[in-house]
């Protein structure tokens, strides 16, 4: 095609009609403007496009890892609630239930003993995303916020409070692993049941602390996943 155009500014130069030439340099250079907007059109439309398509697996994506945080959540609440339920019991019936019921003592601190879980969020879609700054381009912005606030804000302080957890778990079961292990907890003296639940309240303080902040995060997931 450029060869046809050039040959045919040739034979007009070459045949001395400089004017028709200009007119046809001009309607030429029109031509290729015209033909680099289309192109430049038709790749916007393809990039949108493409952003349009990045962005809903993304919401997809992201949504999906959601789904299987909120059934760990619930999973991880799940084990919580007997701990915090046994030691509000204990805590405020501990002298009746040593003196009417010996069992139930021991089943309490059982119940709390049991092993312990705390929360670590799946965010392969929500890295992704991040890593090639294709989040950045997305049209919905108010959901965009709404995942970036919960990934690098709510989820940040929620693991690092699970560690917290974790540590006063640790601290817990370490001191206390003989009783633990044996469970006899209805032959431990008077100062040493003081001093366990002493140490129980350290970490059953954080695990409220901890609950509540899980059933939060819980309300946050429910509102990106129930976007339009």
């Amino acid at each position: 095609m450029i060869k046809i155009f050039t040959k045919i500014r040739e034979n007009l130069l070459f045949e001395g009609k400089i004017g028709k030439y200009l007119k046809y340099a001009i309607g030429e250079i029109i031509l290729i403007v015209f033909g680099i907007l289309i192109a430049l059109s038709i790749d916007n439309w393809n990039q949108s496009i493409n952003r349009e398509m990045a962005e809903k697996e993304f919401i997809e994506g992201v949504k999906k890892d959601l789904e299987l945080d909120k059934e760990y959540i619930e999973i991880i609440l799940k084990h919580l609630n007997p701990k915090i339920d046994a030691y509000s019991i204990l805590d405020k019936e501990l002298t009746m239930l040593k003196n009417k019921d010996k069992n139930s003592v021991d089943s309490l601190f059982r119940k709390y003993f049991l092993s312990q879980r705390t929360f670590y969020p799946i965010s392969g879609s929500f890295q992704a995303a991040i890593a090639g700054n294709e989040i950045n381009g997305f049209k919905n912005k108010k959901l965009t916020r709404g995942i970036i606030k919960l990934y690098d804000s709510t989820y940040d302080r929620l693991v690092d409070n699970g560690k917290i957890t974790d540590e006063r778990w640790e601290y817990l079961i370490r001191k206390h692993s003989h009783v633990r292990r044996t469970g006899n907890y209805r032959n431990l003296n008077e100062t040493q049941i003081s001093e366990l639940m002493d140490d129980m309240y350290y970490h059953f303080a954080q695990m409220i602390f901890y609950k509540d902040q899980l059933n939060n995060t819980i309300l946050e997931i429910d509102s990106i996943l129930n976007w339009p």
